[in-house]
């Protein structure tokens, strides 16, 4: 069997996966199991469109924060934390450091792109049972 050669790897958002899944499962009118449940999570948990992901993670770059690379960017838009404490805990699982005044303008760049949360329904309170 042939090995497999990796050329290159690019970052991509979970919002841009869920736009490209989209177009396969247009093109092959089934998705395999592991993309179906790629595809669920996807739609589970993905808040913004490819177009504001990727307009958000162009705003961040602009802010030109040192040492932050494309996959810390990827990750701040999948995650979406509005607050400093937040960035840092997303960013604490790479070697990163970022100042407290840094995380603050990600924090307040995120909470403007943040999109209006529908109410979570709450579940109907169940009768006691009886005894």
């Amino acid at each position: 069997m042939p090995s497999l050669k990796v050329i290159s790897e690019t970052p991509v958002t979970m919002a841009e996966l869920k736009e490209n899944l989209a177009r396969i499962k247009a093109r092959d009118k089934e998705l395999s199991f592991r993309s179906n449940r790629t595809e669920e999570y996807l739609n589970q948990f993905v808040l913004l469109s490819a177009k504001e992901a990727e307009k958000l993670k162009g705003e961040l770059e602009k802010l030109e924060i040192p040492r932050v690379k494309p996959e810390h960017l990827i990750k701040i838009v999948d995650l979406l934390p509005t607050t400093p404490e937040e960035v840092k805990t997303v960013l604490s699982g790479y070697s990163v450091t970022i100042s407290n005044e840094n995380c603050k303008r990600i924090g307040d760049l995120v909470k403007e792109h943040q999109p209006k949360q529908k109410p979570t329904p709450q579940p109907e309170a169940e009768p006691p049972a009886e005894q």
